[in-house]
């Protein structure tokens, strides 16, 4: 029996173990794609205490809280902090199999030496000695990104974000990672959200230019991509429920938005017109800027309407679509190439059962002298963990260039989540060490090397040219 998360946790055989602490342990991490506040890490916050890093705004913990019958509470409600810990310890003991057990416990291990299990017994020396250490400079947030060999930062951010943070951190030489804006429109395509003439009214005010119609607001959006460029921006983001994908000429969109901005009714057959046509037209732009686009796709959000009253978005209550997006996405990225416009993207689905029908739709479109220009995301959200990664790891492989991978991303809104690039890079040593060990690959160590460095650092480097 192999003890419990040890220095060979998810390594399964010799190969891998050499792979694995050699070459990926070492490699600096290019958190590309992840929800961090660039204010927290200009103003180099100090955690109050664990229960703060873990559970005030982690949906993927409230989730199985509730699952286990916990009141709402000690989840997002009113109960003191210690309180919340207690609950947390008592339920993850029981997460057997959820890959949160895994997480809790790396981080446990390698920012505070912790190597007890977490459970309800060792939950009050947990939080003494964790919050004990939370109050050294050693464990600023900007201390915690150094420890973790973190080489460059991507956050997600709205288009009239003023990126006052990260003009900032950009001119403090004290810190030398990189933490980059990414430009996240989604409130530019939601159309028919209640909150879109808002928006259109923050738009204008960041632009200092009224928007009277489609044209002006096409030109405002170009404005805020631009100055994101300036800024540093590499990547661009995208929520989208399902891949919308309906022609319909500039007038047509002319007239949807106008009546958007006058408060009339827009139909689902115009939403997606205009969601197309503005979709399109960002792409292309991403594509002068240099940029690369990720498509985040397949899911369904907020449907406990009840709960989402109460406590709002992003709180757990969200799941995975089966929209087909085969024909739709290939018809996006097809109109996008046919006017040579069309950017480095990024596919990632939430429903595994795309996984072959966004990997072998990226090879249509593949090219241009771009090594991996088209990219099938790593395994995201519910899919975030070993099976859900070494499903997508074969999927790529079998019908693509695993070794083009950009690799593994935190998505996540907590300084202790880098961890996940170390849980990543496991499941990915063992899977090409079982392939060499089963005969299936060459023991060639000096290009295993090369194979397992690109997908953890060097492919990502170069693919976003940061």
């Amino acid at each position: 029996m192999k003890k419990f998360m040890d220095e060979n946790f998810l390594l399964s055989n010799d190969v891998a173990v050499k792979l694995y602490h050699n070459f990926a342990k070492k490699m600096p991490i290019i958190d590309y794609h992840c929800h961090l506040s660039p204010k927290e890490i200009y103003e180099n916050k100090k955690i109050k205490n664990i229960t703060e890093a873990w559970l005030y705004g982690d949906h993927y913990k409230w989730r199985i809280m509730r699952a286990y019958g916990i009141d709402e509470k000690y989840i997002t409600g009113n109960a003191k902090d210690y309180e919340k810990f207690l609950i947390w310890a008592k339920v993850i003991s029981m997460a057997i199999g959820n890959p949160l057990y895994h997480w809790t416990h790396l981080e446990l291990q390698r920012y505070f030496g912790i190597y007890e299990t977490l459970n309800e017994k060792t939950a009050p020396f947990i939080w003494e000695k964790v919050n004990t250490l939370l109050k050294s400079e050693d464990y600023s947030v900007r201390s915690l990104i150094k420890r973790s060999n973190v080489e460059v930062i991507c956050t997600t951010d709205d288009p009239v974000d003023s990126l006052e943070y990260h003009i900032k951190l950009k001119e403090d030489k004290s810190f030398n990672v990189k933490v980059l804006p990414t430009f996240r429109p989604d409130k530019a395509l939601n159309i028919n959200n209640c909150d879109f003439r808002e928006w259109i009214k923050l738009l204008e005010k960041v632009c200092s230019k009224k928007i009277n119609n489609y044209i002006e607001f096409l030109e405002s959006l170009e404005a805020r991509a631009r100055f994101f460029n300036v800024v540093g921006c590499k990547i661009s983001d995208h929520g989208l429920e399902s891949i919308p994908y309906m022609e319909a000429s500039k007038e047509e969109v002319c007239s949807i938005f106008s009546k958007a901005i006058n408060g009339e009714i827009v139909t689902k057959e115009e939403e997606e017109k205009y969601k197309t046509y503005t979709l399109k037209f960002l792409g292309s732009l991403y594509s002068k800027l240099g940029w690369a686009m990720q498509l985040h796709m397949n899911v369904t959000r907020n449907n406990n309407t009840k709960m989402y009253a109460s406590i709002g978005s992003d709180t757990g209550y969200d799941a995975i679509n089966d929209d087909n997006v085969a024909i739709k996405l290939t018809k996006l990225l097809n109109s996008l190439e046919m006017n040579n416009s069309l950017p480095k993207t990024i596919l990632y689905t939430l429903n595994p059962k795309d996984n072959y029908v966004l990997a072998t739709a990226m090879g249509c479109f593949q090219g241009n002298g771009i090594k991996g220009k088209i990219q099938f995301g790593a395994a995201w959200w519910f899919l975030d963990n070993k099976d859900g990664m070494i499903e997508q790891m074969k999927t790529l492989a079998n019908v693509g260039l695993l070794n083009c991978f950009v690799g593994m991303l935190t998505d996540s809104r907590s300084f202790l989540s880098y961890t996940r690039h170390e849980y990543f890079r496991r499941i990915l040593c063992n899977l090409i060490g079982s392939l060499v060990e089963n005969g299936e690959y060459p023991n060639d160590m000096e290009l295993l090397e090369k194979i397992v460095k690109d997908i953890s650092y060097y492919n990502a480097k170069q693919y976003f040219l940061i």
